[in-house]
């Protein structure tokens, strides 16, 4: 670590201290490392008997609600079947092709402008687009998915159904071209109702946005991670539609967000994240986060 990540470190103590949580993790319980992780980046120690808030609840399901098919669920190649299955065919993006190491990428059988990304992993950092073969630095990206591929989030923050999921490399179709900041559609579930959702903007410039909304589309007063735009949003034509699909895909699941795409008129789905920002992220205002737990219903253990 150079001296300018140290000091940035410093300044940031949640951070550092997270950082030393990390490191010390393999040898702590998941019930300790949580409610110390929970405690650094929330500011407060969760109530494990009785949780409250949706931080305090994702991190209880994270120990408690476990079933073998959310690893599946959170393959980004295996869900698209269970996907295929549940709502049709016709919302999954086209795969182009699948390796087990970047390495092995066939270069020459992808199209001008697609999407490459690791599988199993969490967030953007393995994600990469292409929009211009000849201009991709191939070994470049080959570097940045390799480190992609070692990263671990379910040690890092618990998040156990990532740990069975095979390690690969997909290409997909590039959906939305010629849309530079192609908005992204997240929609808060919970045993199949939709409660809420936030569109994720300006991720090609670096300097993402989140917009907040309720069931029925109202902008809502809230910040978590990247401020609000300040655009006026249009509810979508087929928003009714975004939200059906949304909830058949959580059926039966006490809480899971539902990520999808809203190209021209026609619905991709993205993925399913079962612990939002990973259960450790304040709300602003801090009622918000009350809101959102009062809406999971936890099952028994």
């Amino acid at each position: 670590m150079n001296l300018i990540k140290k000091i940035q470190r410093v300044k940031d103590p949640k951070r550092l201290l997270s950082s030393l949580l990390i490191r010390i993790g393999p040898v702590l319980p998941d019930k300790l490392f949580l409610s110390c992780m929970v405690r650094i980046r929330c500011g407060y120690w969760p109530n494990w008997k009785n949780p409250r808030t949706f931080n305090e609840k994702i991190q209880w399901l994270k120990l408690y609600d476990r079933h073998s098919e959310y690893t599946t669920m959170v393959d980004k190649y295996a869900v698209k079947d269970y996907v295929a299955r549940t709502i049709g065919d016709e919302y999954i993006i086209p795969t182009l092709g699948i390796w087990d190491k970047p390495e092995a990428i066939e270069w020459e059988k992808l199209p001008d402008k697609f999407v490459l990304k690791t599988t199993h992993g969490g967030g953007n950092s393995g994600v990469i687009v292409c929009r211009d073969k000849k201009m991709l630095d191939r070994q470049q990206t080959i570097n940045q998915l390799n480190k992609s591929l070692r990263q671990r989030i379910d040690r890092t923050l618990r998040e156990w159904p990532y740990k069975d999921v095979p390690r690969r490399i997909i290409a997909e179709q590039l959906i939305g071209e010629g849309t530079e900041d192609l908005p992204d559609y997240k929609f808060f579930c919970f045993n199949g109702e939709v409660k809420a959702l936030f569109i994720g903007t300006e991720r090609s410039t670096g300097n993402v946005k989140f917009d907040y909304f309720d069931a029925d589309f109202n902008h809502l007063d809230l910040v978590q991670v990247h401020p609000m735009s300040g655009r006026v949003f249009e509810k979508p034509a087929n928003f009714d539609e975004m939200k059906q699909v949304a909830s058949l895909l959580s059926q039966g699941i006490p809480h899971v967000r539902v990520d999808l795409y809203n190209v021209h008129g026609k619905i991709y789905f993205g993925e399913l994240t079962f612990f939002h920002h990973g259960g450790v992220t304040p709300f602003h205002p801090e009622e918000w986060d009350y809101t959102f737990g009062s809406w999971i219903a936890l099952p028994g253990k």
